[in-house]
């Protein structure tokens, strides 16, 4: 009876889905979370007449076949990386990158890890860091005498000094871009790392060719639309409790011929 193993395996595909989409429901209010997408695909075929083979010595050949398909299997869980709204803030140091690009994060352990989140503060040092401590690339330090901070479109640093009427400039923030982002390995924290998929990071200025700006006293929001995800929760739900169906139909046919005599 194929039906048991073929419908277990679409209660496992649902209960995949079902766990992406709780993911995505819970960060709907995290900084530039960008929300993830299940991808399935159909497992291999049984083949008990091949389409295309001789069905008799006249040569005549099947036109159909008889294939039965065993099941299905989460083939990758992909990550939407388009553009979340913006939410204006008025904190300087509140930063949104307008297009594409990640700002540089000096982790830990030495790597570099990569943000949409631009929630950024001062530590003690006056460096510019996340909210977890972790410097931003290049690292840029706040003097503890700046009255104010300007953070221009294309991530130009200034500062305005006590008893100085002229902005100093500090430092540019750089971008990093890459040709496939959705393979960037996700670590939490809104942190991502480079992968083979993602390939190496393209690093240059906001508003490059194909750099996106950066906006000061505003952050990026999530792309989580709640609307559709309730709604691809609801076929989830559906999808589960018909293959469960499938499963009680199996053994109801199978309890049927245990009692025949």
């Amino acid at each position: 009876m194929r039906a048991l193993s073929i419908a277990a395996s679409g209660m496992q595909a649902q209960q995949l889905n079902v766990d992406v989409i709780s993911h995505n429901i819970a960060n709907m209010n995290t900084t530039a979370y960008k929300r993830q997408r299940a991808e399935f695909q159909d497992m291999l075929y049984q083949n008990l007449e091949r389409p295309g083979a001789t069905s008799s010595a006249s040569g005549a050949v099947l036109p159909l076949g008889i294939q039965i398909g065993v099941g299905v299997r989460a083939d990758a869980v992909g990550r939407v990386t388009e553009q979340g709204g913006m939410s204006s803030t008025n904190n300087a140091y509140d930063l949104a990158i307008n297009g594409r690009g990640y700002f540089q994060i000096t982790l830990p352990s030495g790597q570099t890890g990569y943000t949409r989140a631009g929630n950024l503060a001062v530590n003690a040092d006056g460096e510019i860091v996340t909210a977890d401590g972790f410097p931003i690339e290049p690292s840029i330090t706040v003097p503890p005498d700046a009255t104010a901070i300007q953070i221009t479109r294309d991530g130009i640093v200034e500062v305005t000094l006590a008893n100085q009427t002229a902005p100093q400039q500090l430092g540019q923030i750089e971008l990093a871009t890459f040709i496939n982002p959705a393979g960037l390995e996700a670590i939490g924290d809104n942190l991502y790392l480079e992968t083979p998929a993602s390939g190496a990071a393209n690093v240059a200025t906001p508003g490059s060719p194909g750099f996106g700006t950066v906006m000061q006293g505003f952050l990026e929001l999530s792309n989580v639309n709640a609307v559709e995800e309730i709604s691809a929760l609801i076929v989830a739900q559906r999808a589960y409790e018909m293959n469960a169906r499938v499963i009680t139909a199996a053994d109801e046919m199978l309890q049927s011929t245990t009692q025949m005599r």
